[in-house]
């Protein structure tokens, strides 16, 4: 058959009058919208003052990121490793900034108002609650938890000091997720049933094979601290900057990326629970540098009248997509574009099981169908809506944004878009997905006894 030959459906489509036009998609560029836009200035007495817990890769992002929120101040960063001190520094662009092995230090200061929390996962736990305990707000880095138990006790410890939390996955914050959840709330897509996200990187940086810096030994990194909550071992500077690959420190792909697809599908449909059970596939097939984690993972969610599958990949760049499949239209986001398209829903003849009637049963059904639908009169045809396209403008970062939230909450005293509980969720999801990959079984949530089940 050749490719522009027309189809019965279509032949008839055209008959009904419901192809009469080709409609061109609608871009359009969306304009940022700074969260920590103000009248006037903010005054000194009201800059917020704040240190960063971390200061590796995602810490310096996190930090550079701070540059472009005024009103705030980095008044001292920690790391357990000594050059991080001064990439923090640089990171900050200021000469020098108190800097310290030791996160208690940073906590007994008066001066600062509230932390940044971007070490190992493994080690949230620790620092979250004995910031909460110290009176300061806490923006901590996904995901929020190593383990299901942490979650609950973090939230506990936020509750009991009334603190303002954020947790890190930025695209909450994002211009065009909000624009797709106006788009979302609009009811446009009809009943959506089903969603299908990935994120998929093929580079050694993408897998987590970070290079170890020629000065890294037990001198410069405080090992022992790094141990802290996880099973004892030699010095293994693999392990300290490769953390995510290792089960004693990280989620691998869920704590990394499906925490933000998560995340980002839960603030477009909002979504305030748990997924209800996890099915997940996957294997090791390329970074076998003995890591314990896939460098591919499939996993199907049940949610209450909807499923998710997502999918990371590190062996292809296939970049980061969103799609929401429903009944009147379909919402994608693929990197930094939003694309909504309408489905055609206008009632058409049926095209496949009458050509198995006899002719005159057929041409009596299509009179009948065209009878109880008429084509419109001529010109009166006319699109009632179109795909459209939005994309974000060069440079723009939801980072800065995200930071931005939480250190106007900070000031105001208001909800942040991510707090605590919704990133517990989120990292819940991660959990699930490697409960159900490490132990080739479906993992079930109980939300009564706050647990994963086989």
């Amino acid at each position: 058959m050749r490719n522009d030959s027309i189809t019965r459906r279509n032949f008839m489509r055209l008959g009904a009058g419901a192809a009469a036009a080709t409609v061109a998609t609608k871009v359009t560029l969306l304009e940022p919208k700074r969260l920590w836009a103000a009248p006037r200035p903010v005054a000194p007495s009201d800059t917020v003052r704040f240190a960063s817990i971390g200061t590796g890769v995602r810490g310096c992002e996190l930090l550079h990121g701070t540059l472009a929120v005024p009103g705030i101040e980095c008044v001292a960063v920690c790391d357990l490793y000594d050059s991080r001190h001064q990439a923090a520094c640089e990171a900050v662009q200021k000469p020098s900034v108190t800097a310290t092995r030791n996160y208690k230090e940073i906590l007994d200061r008066k001066d600062v108002d509230a932390v940044i929390v971007a070490v190992t996962d493994h080690q949230h736990r620790r620092v979250v609650v004995d910031a909460c305990a110290a009176g300061k707000d806490v923006y901590c880095e996904k995901p929020l938890s190593h383990t299901v138990e942490d979650g609950f006790v973090m939230i506990d410890a936020a509750a009991k000091s009334n603190r303002i939390t954020q947790v890190g996955s930025q695209r909450v914050s994002s211009i065009l997720y909000e624009k797709a959840k106006e788009i979302y709330d609009s009811g446009k897509l009809g009943e959506v049933t089903a969603v299908e996200a990935y994120w998929d990187r093929n580079s050694p940086s993408g897998a987590w094979v970070y290079p170890i810096p020629p000065d890294a030994n037990e001198k410069t990194i405080d090992w022992k601290a790094f141990l802290v909550d996880a099973p004892q071992r030699p010095f293994d500077p693999v392990r300290f900057f490769r953390w995510r690959c290792f089960t004693d420190y990280g989620e691998g792909l869920g704590g990394d990326l499906f925490v933000h697809l998560i995340s980002g599908i839960s603030f477009i449909n909002g979504t305030n629970s748990i997924a209800q059970r996890a099915q997940s596939a996957g294997g090791l097939y390329r970074w076998k540098d003995h890591r314990d984690f896939p460098d591919v993972i499939w996993t199907l969610y049940d949610y209450p009248g909807f499923n998710v599958l997502l999918r990371c990949n590190l062996n292809n760049a296939g970049g980061e997509f969103i799609g929401f499949y429903g009944t009147k239209g379909t919402l994608i986001i693929k990197d930094a574009t939003l694309t909504y398209t309408p489905q055609d829903t206008r009632p058409q003849p049926e095209d496949y099981s009458i050509y198995g009637w006899p002719a005159k049963l057929r041409e009596e059904y299509l009179k009948q169908f065209k009878e109880e639908h008429p084509n419109p009169a001529p010109l009166k045809w006319s699109v009632d809506e179109q795909t459209e396209s939005f994309v974000t403008p060069p440079g723009y970062s939801d980072v800065s944004d995200h930071l931005a939230n939480f250190f106007n909450a900070v000031r105001t005293r208001k909800p942040t878009v991510e707090n605590i509980e919704f990133g517990n969720r989120a990292a819940i999801g991660c959990h699930l997905a490697n409960y159900a990959y490490f132990n080739k079984t479906a993992a079930v949530w109980d939300a009564s006894a706050k647990k994963i089940k086989g």
